[in-house]
Formats: C-alpha cells, sequence, structure tokens
C-alpha cells in the first residue's frame, strides 16, 4: 500500500480479534507508491478509486502473495452472492443464473476498476427487495393455519435456491409463520401461567398482536435495506473480495469506520444516552450513562421519548418512525456542540432538552477490578479485561495496559496475595498493548514474534527489568479469546509465569492487521471525492515465542474446563479461507522458575476437582445437549408440536437447574479507591451489584480461585 509524495502507510499494528475493533496509530514506514496521480482525479469515479486503492493494498501489503484469476473470481462470487441472498428468501435460479456471467469475471473487473456484477446485483435485489415485502405484506394480513403438519428448516445450508418467484414466496410463508408461532407459543405460555388474568385474550386476539408484532419488525428490516447507503453496500461487494485473502482483512466505508474506532477506544462524541425503538414506532431513552452529558446535564431520563431532534437553532426533524441508526446520528456530533430534543415524558408533557455533545466514555468497554476472598481465605484480586483497547488519536482517552498496570496497585495496596485476569470472550485488540500488558507480569524479554511475507520474524519485546506484578497468576480464556489476548495467554504459558485456565482452546487467530485511512492515499485533488473509508489488511502473522502459532490451534490452557460450548466447533479454523498454521525458529528465554513444579501439580488438583464435581458435570452434559439441538435444525409449524417440542426442552432442561442455581462461596469486595465511582449514581451501584452476584455465580472463577491457592 502506497501513497503519493512517499508519506508512511500503515495505521497501526493490531492484533485483533475475530470481532474485535481497529483504531488509527502513527505510520509504519514504506516507500511505494500508489498508481493514481493527482492529475487522473478529473477522470476517476470514486467507485474507480477505491477499487484501485484496495486492489493495490492487497497486492503489494497483504500477508499472502495471492494469484487473482477465475478461480478467485469464483471465490468472490460465492462470498458475495451468499451474502446477498439473505436466508435465501431473495434471488431465484434466474437471478443467479444472470449474475454467474460474470461468476469468472471479478478479477478482470478489479484491473478494470468497474462495477457490472455489483450494479446488477443491487438492480435485483432491489426488485426482490420490493416483491418480498408485498408478500410479507400479504401473508400477515391473514391468520395462519397451525394445525398444518409443516416443518421449517432453519439451517440455510441445507437449502437450495428458489427455483422461482412461487417458490420464494412460499419459503416467506413458511419464515413468517415460524416468526409468528414463536410469538404465540410464548404469548400462550405467559397467559396460562398468569392465574389472576381476569380478562384472558382468545387465540385470535393472541394470533392477531403476534402477526402486527412480526409486521413490524419486518417493515423495519425492509426500511433498513432500502435505506442503507450506497457506501455500505459497495462494501459488501469489495468484502467478498477481501475475504478470499484471509477473514480479517477488511474495507470499512466511511460510517462503518466511525463505528469501528469508536468501539476500540471505547469513546465518542455525542450526550451519552442509549436509545431504543418501540413496539408503536417511537424512540425512547432506555438508559442514560453514567459520566455522560446527559447525566452530567440532569434533564433527559430513562424512558423519556424522543419526538423530534434539532441541531442547534436548526429547524428539527421529526424521528418516530425512523430508523435507531439515522436517530443515532442526528443526535451525535462534535464536541461542544448543541442538539435540541423535544421529549414526552411518562406524565405526557412535552419539552425542548437542549444538550451540549461532549467525550462519551463507554465504561463496559475499560478494564474493572474487584477483591475476592473464598473458603480458602484468601484475597485474590480480580481483574476484567473486555478488549485490548487503546487511543491512537492520542487525545486523552485511554490505554489497556496503562489501566491494568493501575488496577494492579489498586489490588497490590489493599493486600492481594494472587491476581485472576479475566480475558473470557475478549476479541483482542492493539498489539502495541500487549505487549507492554505482558511485560508487567515478566522480566524484560521476548513477548511475541510477527513476520510479513518477506524477511524474518521481528521479535516485540518487554525492554523493561521492572516487574508490576510478581505474585500467583492465572489467566481466564475461552473459545471466544482471539488474538491479541492469545498472545498474553501463550507469553504467559510459554514463560510458565502462571497457569491459563479456560475453554478446550482459544479462538486461533494468529494474524496481524494493519488499518489505513484511505483518505491518506489521495493529493487533495481527490479531495471532492473523500471520504473513502479504509482498510483493515493482513500483513504480518504471529508468532509465540517457542515458535509455534496460535493460527487455527488456539492456546491450549493448562486447566481445562468444561463450558456451554464444550461439545461445539468454534474458532479460525471454522472460517472461509484461513491463513495456515506453520512454525518458525524458537527464541532464547527465561521461564520462572519457581512455577514450573507448582503448575504441573495445580494441573492435576484442578483435573481432579472437576471431575468430582457435580455441577461441571452437568455444564458437559449440557454442552452435549446443545451440540445436539444445534444439529437439529428443522422446526415443527403446527403449534401443537411446536408447543410440545419447547416442552420437552423445557423439560430436559430441569437437570440442569443447579448450573443456574450455581452459587459460590466467593466474597466480593470493591476497592476502596472505586466507591466514589461506583457510588456516583443508582446506576452505577446497581450495575456494579449485578456484577457482584454474576461473579458470586461463575463457576469456572471459583476453580480459577482454587487454582491460585493451589500455586501460592
Amino acid at each position: 500500500m502506497k501513497y503519493f509524495g512517499y508519506l508512511p502507510v500503515f495505521a497501526g499494528l493490531l492484533a485483533i480479534g475475530f470481532y474485535a475493533p481497529s483504531a488509527i496509530s502513527n505510520f509504519i514506514n514504506k516507500n511505494e507508491a500508489v498508481q493514481i496521480s493527482g492529475t487522473e482525479a478529473a477522470d476517476m469515479s470514486k467507485e474507480q478509486v477505491l477499487m484501485r486503492l484496495v486492489r493495490q493494498s492487497l497486492e503489494v501489503n497483504h500477508y499472502s502473495s495471492m494469484v487473482v484469476d477465475d478461480n478467485f473470481s469464483k471465490k468472490a462470487f460465492k462470498e458475495y452472492t451468499d451474502g446477498l441472498n439473505f436466508r435465501k428468501l431473495f434471488l431465484t435460479e434466474d437471478d443467479f443464473n444472470a449474475m454467474k456471467a460474470f461468476e469468472t469475471k471479478i478479477d478482470d473487473e478489479m484491473v478494470a476498476e468497474t462495477y457490472q456484477l455489483f450494479d446488477l446485483s443491487m438492480q435485483l435485489r432491489d426488485k426482490r427487495r420490493k416483491e418480498a415485502q408485498a408478500y410479507c405484506r400479504e401473508i400477515l394480513a391473514k391468520p395462519f393455519e397451525f394445525s398444518k403438519d409443516e416443518i421449517f428448516e432453519t439451517d440455510i445450508k441445507k437449502t437450495p435456491l428458489a427455483k422461482d418467484e412461487a417458490e420464494i414466496k412460499e419459503r416467506w410463508q413458511k419464515y413468517l409463520k415460524y416468526n409468528v408461532l414463536t410469538r404465540v407459543a410464548s404469548a400462550l405460555d405467559v397467559q396460562e401461567k398468569d392465574k389472576e388474568n381476569k380478562k384472558p385474550k382468545t387465540f385470535a386476539q393472541i394470533e392477531e398482536e403476534a402477526r402486527k408484532g412480526t409486521l413490524r419488525v419486518f417493515d423495519e428490516f425492509f426500511l433498513r435495506m432500502e435505506k442503507e447507503e450506497m457506501s455500505s453496500k459497495r462494501a459488501s461487494y469489495i468484502n467478498a473480495i477481501t475475504a478470499c485473502y484471509d477473514p480479517h482483512t477488511t474495507y470499512f466505508a466511511p460510517r462503518e469506520r466511525q463505528e469501528f474506532v469508536e468501539e476500540f477506544s471505547g469513546r465518542y462524541e455525542g450526550i451519552g444516552a442509549r436509545l431504543q425503538k418501540k413496539e408503536d414506532g417511537n424512540i425512547k431513552i432506555s438508559e442514560v450513562m453514567p459520566g455522560g452529558p446527559a447525566m452530567r446535564q440532569g434533564i433527559l431520563k430513562a424512558e423519556d421519548v424522543i419526538l423530534k431532534v434539532g441541531q442547534e437553532a436548526g429547524e428539527p426533524v421529526e424521528i418516530t418512525n425512523m430508523l435507531i441508526e439515522e436517530a443515532v446520528k442526528l443526535i451525535k456530533g462534535k464536541k461542544g456542540t448543541e442538539v435540541r430534543l423535544t421529549i414526552k415524558r411518562v406524565d405526557g408533557s412535552i419539552t425542548v432538552v437542549p444538550l451540549t455533545r461532549d467525550i462519551v466514555m463507554v465504561e463496559e468497554t475499560y478494564v474493572k477490578s474487584v477483591m475476592l476472598n473464598n473458603e480458602n481465605k484468601k484475597k485474590v484480586g480480580y481483574i476484567n479485561l473486555p478488549g485490548f483497547y487503546a487511543d491512537f488519536s492520542e487525545t486523552g482517552g485511554r490505554n489497556c495496559a496503562e489501566d491494568v498496570k493501575q488496577e494492579i496497585r489498586k489490588l497490590k495496596a489493599e493486600g492481594a496475595e494472587g491476581i485472576v485476569l479475566d480475558l473470557r470472550s475478549n476479541g483482542g485488540g492493539s498489539l502495541e498493548e500487549v505487549v507492554k500488558m505482558t511485560g508487567l507480569f515478566i522480566e524484560e524479554g521476548p513477548v511475541v514474534q510477527v513476520k510479513g511475507r518477506k524477511g524474518k520474524a521481528q521479535v516485540r519485546d518487554d525492554k523493561d527489568a521492572s516487574i508490576e506484578y510478581d505474585g500467583a497468576l492465572v489467566v481466564m480464556v475461552n473459545s471466544f479469546s482471539a488474538s491479541a489476548s492469545e498472545i498474553l495467554a501463550g507469553a504467559i504459558q510459554d514463560y510458565k509465569r502462571g497457569v491459563v485456565i479456560g475453554s478446550k482452546s482459544t479462538y486461533g487467530k494468529g494474524t496481524v492487521q494493519g488499518q489505513s485511512d484511505l483518505d491518506r492515499f489521495l493529493p487533495s485533488s481527490f479531495d471532492d471525492i473523500k471520504p473513502l473509508g479504509s482498510l483493515a489488511l493482513t500483513i504480518q502473522k504471529f508468532y509465540r515465542i517457542n515458535g509455534t502459532t496460535n493460527q487455527l490451534n488456539g492456546v491450549v490452557p493448562d486447566v481445562v474446563l468444561p463450558d456451554l460450548y464444550s461439545a461445539i466447533d468454534i474458532g479460525e479454523k471454522q472460517q472461509d479461507y484461513p491463513l495456515a498454521a506453520d512454525k518458525i525458529e524458537p527464541l532464547n528465554y527465561n521461564v520462572w522458575a519457581k512455577n514450573e513444579n507448582k503448575i504441573a501439580q495445580a494441573k492435576a488438583k484442578s483435573s481432579e476437582r472437576v471431575g468430582k464435581d457435580p455441577v461441571f458435570k452437568l455444564i458437559m452434559e449440557n454442552a452435549e445437549r446443545v451440540k445436539k439441538q444445534n444439529d437439529d435444525s428443522q422446526v415443527p409449524l403446527s403449534l401443537e408440536k411446536y408447543r410440545a417440542w419447547q416442552k420437552q426442552f423445557i423439560e430436559e432442561g430441569k437437570k440442569f437447574k443447579a448450573i443456574n442455581d450455581y452459587q459460590s462461596a466467593i466474597t466480593v469486595t470493591s476497592l476502596k479507591a472505586d466507591f466514589e465511582k461506583i457510588n456516583v449514581d443508582s446506576l452505577s451501584k446497581s450495575r456494579n451489584e449485578a456484577w457482584h452476584k454474576a461473579i458470586k455465580k461463575d463457576i469456572q472463577l471459583n476453580e480459577a480461585l482454587l487454582v491460585i491457592k493451589d500455586i501460592m
């Protein structure tokens, strides 16, 4: 990937997970220039420029030296058409055959910078969308007959393309019937349990309400399709191409790019309120976020309905029946600007609320900790890290390595004798941050190796000989712990610094992405076509310091615990076109000598405990039950059979009641340093209380505390 004038290229290295967000950092120097000159601006459309930048970026800088030919084109064609045909409810065989003329031409279109397949697909999709919406309204206008012995297939992979429009309509009939059936069955269950209900609804009333509710959902679904920005539609086409390189090379249209950055950093500019769409089409405030401008200004309340949104002194816009995404776009804005909300209170009064936008910090993004104590009477610090977030913009945002360091210091100050670092469902994030964070637990030394498609592997190491925490350490992972989480867990395991505990393996993502703002590659003569969005590009693979890879294999914990997904295959190896697993030369590093024997002993003791524990046994049985349910993809559309099927599932589930009822002996104590933050408002208090309750019901965490005791 290159730039006019040889400006540096990549916007930061990211060990991002399979769903993890990315961000912009300092560029890595590269000196290759794109093949667009400023004089070409008048002759190139935005779409042409976008395709050229993406194509050349993939050719020059992607880890894989891919042959882009007819076979590649076939893969991209399948990726695109599969994504285009939601549940195979839109395109017919004729539609597919019309597009199939381009099956081996996507590679040619990339070079020619044309979009003939895309343009044709949009015409077909728009036509079929209108037809499908008409089918939905027609079908949902009449009561369903629930006595027929029909089956609905939920696994779309087992469903072939529809032959014609009649089959499309028949599929919508079953799909809508299934959606209404679930609502009807749920409403009947609620009504039958309510013994004090003096005016029960008739079946006809329940069925009609279920159809109306389903119609509202699908009307919004079709409206979302209709209103989707062309840039987002085009992103789907480009991403069918990038997906053939690997699952993590992704193009982001301008709006998606902004959402991506906000999610990664945990901060955005707005008012600090979460919105929810009501059944009647109104949009209400579901939550006023702690510490945000709306909370500080103290005017908005949960359950307030937003009727209109105005900018400064401008004319307000009616948002009733608007898509929630569009409403959010109107309400968000630059720090310091004013937004005026016309709201309807719960008591029916209507008022205009002026709010000054500011930086909003999404607390759920950030690390948090508490002190735990179980029957062993040992004080153990528990640190929960949702993601490896970072503020690459350097505008005062937070970085996770520094935040974890501060949590460790607070825990040590309050007498923690061990630490559990929870990386479960942590999808990854900044490579720089994971290297720094690993350094908090080890003396100076290598943390991870990264290798591009050319040259030798580079070592990313901790150069600081000091250790922030040298006590007993357990790192918790699961099947959804990916990328940066796998780097940290792998390094802790290789150094024998602590015990890694969790699912049968982590996700198995061993690749590094660089993200770049495509606008930075264009001279000022292209300003009229900006913004173009950004490209996250896989540029390296990472390897553990022992030379092995996490790619496909993941990290296998020292202590494996059963969980809900134990019987299901999850991870990178389930994705289309993942990069291969391989090995490189190991590095020299010094293991944490005092843990070598302790880890083996802790593993044996844990295995014995877990094997005897009746709740863990039930968790494993339940995992097998979940797998069986997943494999059984056919659902009856007869109300009687559906309710019997549901009842059987509920009856089978009673055996596993002990899992939900589980309550550990853990005592959870908030840190003194956090009291002010926790008690800032009632919402913060209730969130903290809910977290404490969840901790006490966490059997995996309870076992982690027992393992900590074994290595002390």
